[in-house]
């Protein structure tokens, strides 16, 4: 492979204050398919970042005494920390507050007002402030914002409008035209029966209410709306110049590959982005993906409830690549998937401790006690090996089919059925059996390469999603990184290599009653410190 280029992003993420799990584990997810087009050859860009302005951010900030802009920095290194926690590998974070986006988002306003797609008016209807959206009396859901239920207040001001309605029959037709654009296919259906078909209203893009934004430099009464600024970081970010003098970087890398964003804001990706795009004359996204979210025991996390996990305290407690596991395995394609303390350390017990874990310590044992460590190929196979051979080989473009169509889980699961196989086959070679004949020694040697053999491919598949712990396995079996297309081929593993005299527990098995002391600890700490805001 030419080093194919994939430019992937998550949406960036709002800086009203820190994260939950069921916010971070988009960048989890993010991280493990660019990691994994990384493997497959690809020369990958991966871009993330915040979402730093807007009223809710002045008020925040005004309540805790501070400017907006420290309000942000504190916000902003949080998220950076939680990235860092959760061993995401990005290439650029971008901010909103960043010189360079806010240099180019008042010249692509300028640029789509000359365009005659802007237009000044006023703006009078019921306003969400944790939204920041405007509603129709019609659009409210027994009277309250149909995207958070919240309450919302009748508000009017001047404002500068985009012409959505200019290109809404090009959209329809470029969505009808190019069917993997949206994805999964109901969040397609959602987007044209709700809001395209039935006419889209203009969208407001300016506000004088508020003053933490990025001013239009022709109208400093006015700072640029949130979607018109935050949307267009994918673009900024990368180099791209309203006056069309763009980077080499924008050149090589837009379109991008994949949106990755949760499905509460397709409309913003799918309807308002690509009539942005199209008003600026350059190309779409190639996809968008709208993935569910996670909730806590079938719920949607809140302070208030006292049900919030965090990304630390999960690590904490399981370390990051079990957090890593979890979120990516247990997240449906189209549905919401859950996450609770219990399913997670159960989780944790069966796959991670039980069937990884043992496994690799189970053989490196073996090894040790059998061969003092040397794993040699004597060529003495038996019609056993061949199944074991088979899985193993084609295990990788079975993960890679999963991954393309974005089906995650199942891809994991597809790595993950790697080393459950290669426990069956410890089951049906019996090695301690072997090891008492003599006359076996050399069918004892092939099956324990094997087995290693089997592991270093299984652990070259699950570095995307397990990074640390891939990197653990390898060096403990000595084993290599190989290129994509040498995970097809079963021998790769030098015969003759000693493994490690030293093998360490990957996962120590936990007890729910341990586990779940801590929670409380960690839930308590949560209430207080929520009680104490509120007061």
């Amino acid at each position: 492979m030419d080093n194919k280029k994939y430019y992937i992003t998550t949406a960036i993420a709002y800086t009203s204050g820190k994260p939950h799990i069921g916010n971070s584990y988009e960048i989890v997810m993010a991280d493990a398919i660019a990691r994994f087009k990384k493997l497959e050859g690809y020369d990958v860009w991966f871009q993330t970042g915040t979402d730093e302005h807007g009223q809710k951010i002045e008020e925040k900030a005004k309540a805790a005494n501070i400017t907006p802009k420290e309000f942000v920095d504190d916000v902003a290194s949080v998220i950076k920390n939680i990235c860092k926690s959760l061993n995401v590998n990005y290439d650029r974070f971008i901010r909103t507050t960043d010189e360079d986006h806010e240099k180019q988002v008042q010249k692509i306003f300028k640029k789509m007002y000359d365009k005659g797609d802007i237009y000044k008016g006023a703006y009078e209807g019921m306003y969400c402030t944790p939204c920041e959206s405007f509603w129709t009396q019609s659009q409210l859901v027994d009277g309250k914002c149909p995207d958070c239920g919240r309450e919302v207040k009748p508000a009017k001001e001047e404002a500068y409008f985009f012409k959505m309605s200019k290109y809404a029959d090009r959209l329809i037709d470029y969505i009808n035209t190019h069917p993997d654009f949206i994805q999964p296919v109901s969040r397609k259906n959602e987007m044209m029966n709700n809001f395209l078909l039935p006419g889209l209203q203009d969208l407001c893009v300016s506000r004088t209410s508020f003053s933490w934004g990025i001013p239009v430099d022709f109208d400093d009464s006015h700072v640029v709306y949130v979607w018109l600024d935050a949307l267009t970081n994918y673009i900024t970010g990368i180099g791209f110049d309203a006056d069309g003098d763009h980077s080499e970087q924008f050149k090589k890398l837009w379109p991008a590959d994949l949106h990755l964003i949760g499905k509460d804001i397709i409309r913003f990706h799918t309807i308002y982005w690509p009539i942005f795009l199209m008003s600026l004359d350059i190309p779409l996204p190639k996809q968008v993906f709208g993935h569910p979210w996670l909730l806590q025991g079938g719920e949607k996390m809140s302070k208030s409830r006292g049900n919030v996990m965090y990304a630390d305290d999960l690590i904490g407690l399981f370390g990051v690549d079990a957090v890593r596991y979890y979120v990516l395995h247990e997240m449906p394609y189209d549905n919401d998937g859950t996450i609770t303390w219990e399913l997670l350390t159960e989780r944790y017990n069966s796959d991670l401790a039980n069937i990884l874990g043992n496994l690799v310590n189970r053989t490196i044992a073996m090894s040790n006690k059998y061969f003092d460590g040397f794993v040699s190929s004597t060529g003495e196979s038996e019609d056993v090996d061949e199944d074991l051979k088979k899985v193993c080989t084609s295990a990788a473009k079975k993960a890679k089919d999963k991954m393309d169509s974005m089906h995650m889980s199942d891809a994991l699961t597809e790595v993950m059925d790697v080393f459950r196989r290669l426990n069956k086959y410890i089951d049906e070679t019996t090695p301690w059996v072997l090891a008492k004949d003599e006359d076996k020694r050399n069918r004892l040697s092939e099956v324990m390469y094997n087995l290693v053999e089997g592991i270093c491919i299984g652990a070259n598949l699950l570095k995307p999603f397990m990074p640390e712990t891939a990197d653990k396995i390898l060096m403990m079996l000595y084993g290599t990184e190989r290129d994509f297309e040498l995970l097809s081929e079963f021998g790769i593993y030098k015969s003759g290599t000693k493994v490690t005299d030293e093998p360490k527990v990957l996962f120590e098995r936990k007890k729910l009653e341990d586990v779940m002391a801590e929670v409380e600890k960690i839930q308590k700490a949560q209430r207080e410190e929520y009680e104490g805001s509120v007061k």
